[in-house]
């Protein structure tokens, strides 16, 4: 009998041949219903390994206000730029595997303190375990963004490394598609849809939908939805992060070279060239990090006192009342009567707000515990 990892290949072999079309859409949508049944049961059997003492994966504390995770092959160059922008220590050499564990380091920049983690180089088939792939890419899904570095002579490298990021679930520089399925009792599967569907009919969803075991469910779609997405949304494992693209070595590279490399990454995503050898690119490589990462200022009312605008708290835009309390002290939270709000988030100036209330950059926050 086949192994999961030989079935996962056979069905991805006839995705690959398959013509891609409107025609073929729905055909290749089950084929990825497939696969994604197989990696839920891969994983399932690789945590009971682990739990059973099999395999040793690697063990990375989070620290600081974000997490970035260094993506590239061996030797294109992780190891000298690590060394250039934190605080961290790691073997260069020119051969691969230099790198055989994840070396964290802190990058210290603009008030935030960034951890970058330096992993062991990904290869090919790593999204099935290969060179320690499937622990690589784990601490790669907790991350919260991605930051490849390229080699502008090795053009094919980029979409190898991506393709083996999609495999393993992370959906990068993409939104969470607004596709939702609930399970029913009774009634089928029931399609309902705010706007024109053209890639999927109704029966075509059905079927990719039932695959997973549902028969009846009510499937809400808010976007013009593929095939991919609903399986997305069916496996429940995507890790939607963030991501940019470093060119290294622009040092040695011409400028055509560099350029062929831009054309090789997906239009839109946040690129920049370096020499991580020369240091050359450095500091705008941190304002890049940092800029992408989403970062805010929160600056903090103690009561009856004045506000310290001097030094805000750096935290991600994404961040709450309860986050900033989580941040600032472990009792605040249970302690928490009511926040007060000045600024771009607040309907009027110390506006009383929850711990659910969503921040903006700017804002004055007093919180107010209880005695």
């Amino acid at each position: 009998m086949a192994t999961i990892k030989e079935q996962i290949d056979l069905i991805r072999a006839e995705i690959d041949k398959t013509q891609k079309n409107k025609a073929t859409n729905a055909h290749i949508g089950k084929l990825k219903a497939k696969i994604a049944q197989l990696k839920i049961k891969e994983e399932k059997a690789h945590a009971h390994s682990k739990a059973s003492g099999g395999g040793k994966g690697f063990e990375v504390r989070k620290s600081g206000d974000a997490t970035v995770a260094l993506v590239g092959f061996p030797s294109v160059g992780k190891s000298t730029l690590i060394s250039q922008v934190t605080d961290a220590h790691s073997e260069v050499a020119g051969y691969a595997f230099t790198t055989l564990t994840c070396i964290p380091g802190v990058m210290e920049h603009r008030g935030a303190k960034i951890q970058i983690l330096d992993l062991p180089g990904l290869i090919k088939g790593a999204a099935e375990g290969k060179g320690r792939g499937r622990e690589i890419l784990n601490v790669i899904r907790s991350a919260d963004m991605v930051l490849y570095i390229v080699d502008p002579f090795q053009n094919a490298h980029f979409n190898v490394l991506h393709r083996e990021l999609h495999n393993a679930g992370l959906r990068l520089n993409e939104s969470k598609p607004p596709v939702f399925i609930k399970r029913t009792i009774k009634g089928g599967i029931d399609i309902r849809t705010t706007v024109e569907q053209t890639h999927l009919d109704p029966v075509e969803m059905g079927d990719i939908i039932r695959s997973f075991g549902y028969t009846s469910a009510i499937v809400t779609l808010r976007n013009n939805a593929t095939a991919e997405q609903i399986v997305d949304c069916l496996a429940e494992n995507r890790i939607y992060e963030k991501a940019v693209v470093a060119i290294n070595k622009m040092d040695i590279a011409t400028d055509e070279e560099l350029q062929t490399a831009r054309e090789t990454l997906p239009q839109g995503w946040p690129v920049m060239n370096i020499s991580a050898f020369k240091g050359t690119g450095l500091e705008e490589l941190k304002d890049f990090i940092y800029d992408n990462l989403g970062f805010m200022r929160i600056f903090l009312k103690p009561q009856g006192e004045d506000a310290d605008m001097e030094e805000p708290l750096i935290v991600k835009d994404d961040s709450t009342v309860r986050q900033i309390c989580n941040k600032l002290h472990r009792d605040f939270v249970r302690k928490f009567r009511f926040g007060k709000v000045k600024g771009p988030s607040a309907k009027f100036d110390w506006q009383r707000v929850g711990l659910d209330h969503l921040l903006k950059d700017g804002d004055i926050l007093t919180i107010i515990v209880k005695r």
